[in-house]
């Protein structure tokens, strides 16, 4: 679910796939894949696109920790 977060979060900063990969050091596709959630991020890669992002870590994984605590 932090793949649907993070396209909510770009997209509501008017940011482009391609946009976030150059700010990460990944490609597009790497996004792409993150985004529709076929390639689990590393933690690094995580806060670098929180960073790009401008948001806490934490709202790329809110539902993986809400989970956390009800599951």
């Amino acid at each position: 679910m932090y793949g649907k977060n993070i396209k909510r979060i770009r997209e509501s900063r008017n940011m482009t796939q391609t946009e976030l990969a150059e700010r990460v050091g990944v490609t597009q596709e790497h996004i792409s894949r993150l985004e529709n959630e076929d390639r689990n991020p590393s933690f690094p890669l995580l806060e670098k696109i929180a960073d790009s992002l401008k948001v806490p870590i934490t709202d790329l994984l809110q539902d993986q920790i809400k989970e956390a605590r009800t599951g």
